[in-house]
């Protein structure tokens, strides 16, 4: 079982890491799945992960107290945003607009009601 919750581990902080660099994809709930499959799997990775100097911190605040930063918080609700705009400006049917504004509407009502973390 061990070896599996490595994979997930993997899989999701690999997934994390190139949300790092795409604006549309996130990074910070990759790295918390990859941090819960690790603390199961490698304490070696787990504490790579949890002590890094840029994923470690909102992974300690989110795991510590539930917090997430305000530079967070704009970011992920601005993105959302910036995702439902385009959708409209693309067109899309209201099949997928409606699903699509309630999902990002309950994404972004969760992540506004979390505490504010600190901001570094």
């Amino acid at each position: 079982m061990r070896i599996l919750w490595l994979m997930a581990g993997l899989f999701f902080a690999a997934l994390g890491i190139i949300g790092a660099f795409l604006p549309v994809m996130p990074t910070t709930v990759f790295l918390l799945a990859a941090t819960a499959c690790f603390a199961r799997s490698s304490p070696r990775l787990h504490g790579w992960l949890v002590n890094h100097p840029v994923f470690g911190p909102p992974i300690r605040n989110w795991h510590e107290n539930g917090e997430i930063s305000r530079k967070a918080k704009r970011l992920a609700v601005g993105t959302m945003a910036a995702v439902f705009v385009v959708s409209l400006v693309l067109g899309l049917s209201w099949k997928f607009l409606v699903p699509q504004g309630l999902l990002i509407a309950v994404g972004a009502a969760f992540i506004l009601t979390r505490p504010d973390g600190p901001s570094a």
